[in-house]
């Protein structure tokens, strides 16, 4: 109140000054983040990719994963990007990067051991204390991560990952009409951690002859790991543990996976953190296109159910009269107009729902939402997309996002969603925007590794220009459910049982077979009847 009373007297004194200083302010805030429109074109090369990886290198921690030091944020998208890289130039260093950090998160306190899903950081070095509040986005993205990292990899540790977040996501997060909440406190009954810390009594109580097994593979003790009690943790080598207690890796994970059961439903008489259920457009985006990826890979039809409910969730609810969209949904009301992470994800969630169904709905709502965005949003003077669209009420600023950070900028993200809308529509018009939304920022991506990662992936596709895969006919079903098991990020599919409506399928269809057709800039190979073929096709 002091320092308001001050502002007041200065104001009353010196009015011609205040006002100065408020216009300063005001333009240096509506500066703060202006990119410039770069007119001169710009090539892009191998060696831009290898530069990004180069200044980013010194940063990572090779040990226990993620960048040097504490805190440990996961940066879902800075890993994404490295896979690609690795899957163009096999580096394995970049690939090193992305395994240790999945592996010591799988392995730590940020990961719920016993009911699936992640905290939102860990405060340490080493993953181990985390700030327990779990987080909608982080979870929607590490699952498409994970899933990724195991087509790579095949480390069946990923897969556990992914079905105990989804049945965490399923269990806890979700609303009756196919939403998907936001977020869980990190506090209950006033303490932080209190719903997830154990004590080694409890634990004898709970599992009985195999508690002593289990509280080893954990790390529990007597004294505790954390402030008195135990957060769980499990062992970097758990092949090793199973030798040490005489027991075959299966017969350990059967234990543990019993154990893991008794501990949940002991757990859920706990009171719980307090649930944010608020429903965010552009997160439910997010995890919309984590339960796609996680089907794609694993081939469980009940993430595809779920994908699908969401996604008719946010056509039905989310969607406005004159097509945009809300921001959010609690207590069945939606009061705030859609900013454009809610265009950007929803719009990356409906292509990916595309790409594994086939079912072209789906790719016509996300160009509809496109042209809704570029008409409300987009700013020509600097070829990128402000936050806000033109119908809110005015600030004083119309910021925009750039950088990536824990959830990836809303134009990085428009900008690969243009270029991929471009490469299925043949809309140059998209295909410009996305390669100048690029050319402006690259100065900044090269030289700031995590924080452009997401731009740095549409500068992968503009370096290795991505294939488009149809695949038409009867079987295309089964071949796209054998083709997701690989990691192929340089590849747009389409198809169907028949042409469909794309230009691209045109003249696709062939009597009696289903024929997969290798094409790039609008030109195809002669179709093939076999992935192998497919492949070495990519390959020549």
């Amino acid at each position: 109140m002091q320092f308001l009373k001050q502002i007041v007297e200065y104001v009353d004194q010196n009015p011609e000054k205040a006002s100065e200083q408020a216009d300063s302010l005001t333009e240096g805030v509506r500066k703060s983040d202006q990119v410039t429109f770069n007119e001169v074109p710009g090539e892009h090369e191998l060696s831009d990719l290898k530069e990004i990886f180069a200044t980013w290198k010194p940063r990572l921690d090779f040990d226990k994963g993620g960048n040097q030091g504490a805190p440990k944020f996961p940066l879902p998208v800075g890993y994404e990007y490295l896979l690609q890289y690795y899957a163009l130039t096999h580096d394995e260093d970049a690939l090193k990067a992305v395994s240790v950090t999945l592996d010591q998160m799988a392995n730590g306190g940020i990961y719920d051991q016993v009911g699936g899903g992640f905290a939102r950081y860990s405060t340490d070095p080493i993953w181990k204390v985390p700030h327990f509040e779990k987080m909608l986005y982080d979870n929607a993205q590490l699952v498409s991560l994970y899933c990724h990292a195991y087509q790579v990899i095949g480390n069946e540790t990923y897969h556990r990952v992914v079905k105990e977040t989804l049945q965490f996501i399923e269990r806890e997060m979700t609303d009756p009409s196919g939403g998907f909440y936001s977020s869980l406190d990190a506090d209950s009954e006033g303490e932080e951690g209190k719903f997830y810390v154990w004590d080694e009594d409890e634990m004898d109580q709970i599992l009985g002859a195999d508690a002593s097994l289990v509280r080893a593979f954990y790390h529990v003790t007597k004294e505790g790991n954390w402030e008195g009690s135990n957060i769980l943790l499990r062992p970097d080598d758990p092949e090793e543990f199973a030798r040490d207690h005489d027991l075959s890796v299966k017969e350990l994970n059967e234990k543990i996976t019993k154990a893991n059961q008794k501990l949940l439903k002991a757990r859920a008489n706990r009171i719980r953190p307090g649930l944010d259920d608020k429903v965010l457009t552009g997160w439910n985006g997010l995890m919309l296109k984590g339960t796609v990826t996680a089907f794609q890979v694993f081939g469980d039809q009940e993430y595809l159910d779920v994908a699908i409910k969401n996604a008719q969730f946010i056509l039905d609810i989310m969607k406005k009269d004159d097509g945009g969209l809300y921001r959010n949904y609690k207590d069945e009301k939606s009061s705030i107009n859609g900013f454009l992470d809610d265009y950007a994800f929803v719009i990356s969630g409906f292509l990916e729902l595309y790409q594994a169904t086939f079912e072209e709905q789906w790719l016509y709502e996300a160009k509809e939402l496109m042209d809704y965005a570029i008409e409300h949003f987009y700013d020509a003077e600097s070829g990128l997309f402000y936050y806000t669209s033109e119908l809110d009420p005015a600030l004083i600023a119309r910021k925009m996002e750039i950088t990536d950070n824990v959830i990836p900028a809303s134009n990085s993200e428009m900008a690969k969603n243009l270029y991929m809308l471009g490469q299925y529509f043949y809309k140059d018009d998209y295909l410009g925007k996305a390669r100048q939304m690029l050319h402006n920022v690259k100065s900044d991506a090269l030289k700031n590794g995590p924080y452009y990662a997401n731009w740095d992936v549409l500068l992968l596709w503009m370096v290795h220009p991505p294939y488009e895969v149809a695949i038409v006919g009867a079987e295309w079903k089964n071949i796209l459910q054998k083709w997701n098991q690989r990691y192929l990020p340089f590849t747009f599919l389409s198809g169907g049982k028949s042409e469909g409506a794309l230009e691209l399928l045109q003249d696709k269809y062939v009597s009696g077979a289903t024929m997969i057709y290798v094409c790039q800039d609008k030109v195809c190979l002669k179709p093939v009847e076999t992935i192998t073929e497919a492949l070495a096709q990519m390959d020549d």
